[in-house]
């Protein structure tokens, strides 16, 4: 019976135009993770008028006829002991939405939807350096800028940037470098002035998939530390039922990443510290990832004189 019914549900749902299934997915989170929902809640966000907002209200309840009950006190619709979320709701949007908004107000009129807290990010660009970057980004165009490294102070670049990364640190931008015909990561607060080239060709071999760091993409075995007084938690913290959490991520990101989550990457799980409730169960998976050297603990098989290290420079 509960599978016709979700079947039903995503029937309707699909026949449905976009900009209405957007504000019953509104609706579905006011009172999934806020406990209730007025009709203002639909008109603020939408600006649909009252008649519209209570014509989506009505529809909801006809899909989802047990997931809300009207409160003729607040005259507030409340979430049912039966809801059932309509649609799914991916984690860190929800956080986002909730500790930054869900699109009420602009700039730094955004507000948090419940009390929450969390640490100002130290360092950001500037929007002047990131518009031409993530224009270039989206047309496939190189750019010309000034940037300072800590090995070469100031120098001006022809780059072709081809993502985004968040170290959880700083944002730095994976590029192809024309100076040293390398993909390399650029940090964007050291940029000045980017051009973008839009008159100008990007060749083939400048292209993402060229780059062979950004297309391999590695699975990590991560396990509890093997010192940690509670691996039970550990499990618990991770949903590892089994053990063991299982991802997939980019060799030219892999350090920055394992760093980002503080995982014990020697080969020994030598590290100590309660920062450390994970281990990588097999560092030889790094092995040969230019960013592996940012890995907690990571110690590369190879000799010295085989080692390459490409990281923001």
């Amino acid at each position: 019976m509960a599978k016709v019914q979700t079947e039903r549900r995503l029937h309707l749902l699909e026949e449905l135009p976009r900009s209405q299934r957007e504000r019953l997915f509104h609706i579905d989170f006011k009172l999934y993770f806020l406990g209730e929902l007025r009709r203002s809640d639909v008109v603020e966000r939408f600006e649909t008028g009252p008649a519209g907002a209570t014509r989506d209200i009505a529809l909801y309840r006809e899909i989802a006829p047990e997931n809300l009950q009207l409160d003729p006190t607040t005259k507030a619709y409340l979430p049912t002991q039966e809801f059932t979320p309509l649609f799914e709701h991916q984690a860190q949007r929800v956080l986002t939405a909730l500790s930054q908004g869900f699109g009420e107000g602009i700039g730094e009129n955004l507000q948090p939807m419940v009390r929450c807290e969390f640490p100002n990010a130290l360092s950001l660009p500037k929007m002047s350096v990131l518009a031409p970057i993530t224009r270039a980004i989206h047309r496939g165009k190189a750019v010309r800028l000034g940037y300072t490294s800590v090995d070469s102070g100031k120098t001006e670049r022809e780059i072709v940037p081809l993502a985004l990364v968040d170290t959880g640190i700083r944002w730095h931008v994976r590029a192809f470098d024309r100076k040293s015909q390398q993909f390399r990561d650029f940090v964007l607060t050291r940029m000045e002035d980017p051009t973008v080239l839009a008159d100008e060709p990007v060749l083939s071999g400048e292209s993402a998939e060229h780059d062979v760091q950004w297309s391999r993409l590695i699975e990590l075995e991560l396990v509890p530390h093997p010192s940690h007084p509670r691996p039970e938690v550990v499990k618990s913290d991770y949903e590892m039922p089994e053990g063991v959490l299982k991802v997939k991520v980019r060799a030219a990101n892999a350090g920055y990443i394992l760093r980002r989550w503080s995982v014990d990457c020697s080969p020994d799980h030598s590290l100590r510290g309660p920062e450390y409730a994970l281990w990588l169960a097999d560092p030889l998976a790094l092995y040969g990832a230019t960013s592996a050297s940012l890995a907690p603990g990571y110690k590369d098989p190879r000799p010295e004189s085989e080692r390459r290290v490409v990281r923001a420079l």
